[in-house]
């Protein structure tokens, strides 16, 4: 990432809501990511360099959106660690938003957090991914089924816009 995109970055952030299309979706997205990070016993940069190429394929034609995505996993991942938030505590953050908006539901995608997931040889930690995982999974489906009218409707709305 260059410094230009940095500099960008740091002034979005600011203003985040405001330049950032579909900010929440993102943001989102970002804190999923983070709490699968949050597994690790110590997050290395070489799993920013894996979240870096799931967020390329995400958004393929939009790389600023795809760095401002692991800038925005990284940031979290730093918060929780100086702020001593937890995974719970960031579960219930992730559980809050689905009930405001469970259309981000669609936003967990397994199949690319296994992709971050695993990236140790320590059973416990993969063990306690699968956990995280299996429940990530259950709460998308949960989500999905439960509000599949408000979603549909807050879908039309979006395209109406």
């Amino acid at each position: 990432m260059g410094l230009a995109f940095k500099l960008k970055h740091y002034f979005f952030n600011a203003f985040r809501e405001l330049f950032v299309h579909h900010h929440g979706s993102l943001e989102f997205r970002a804190r999923v990511f983070a709490l699968v990070l949050m597994s690790y016993e110590h997050i290395y940069d070489d799993y920013f360099d894996k979240l870096k190429e799931l967020a390329t394929k995400i958004y393929k034609d939009d790389e600023d959106r795809a760095n401002l995505l692991v800038l925005l996993t990284k940031e979290f991942t730093e918060k929780t660690n100086e702020r001593h938030i937890g995974i719970d505590e960031t579960i219930a953050i992730i559980l809050k938003e689905l009930k405001i908006a469970p259309r981000f539901a669609k936003k967990i995608d397994i199949e690319l957090l296994k992709e971050l997931s695993f990236l140790s040889h320590d059973k416990d930690i993969n063990d306690f991914q699968t956990r995280i995982l299996e429940f990530l999974s259950t709460t998308k489906d949960e989500t999905l089924h439960t509000n599949k009218e408000k979603i549909e409707k807050d879908e039309q709305l979006a395209k109406g816009s």
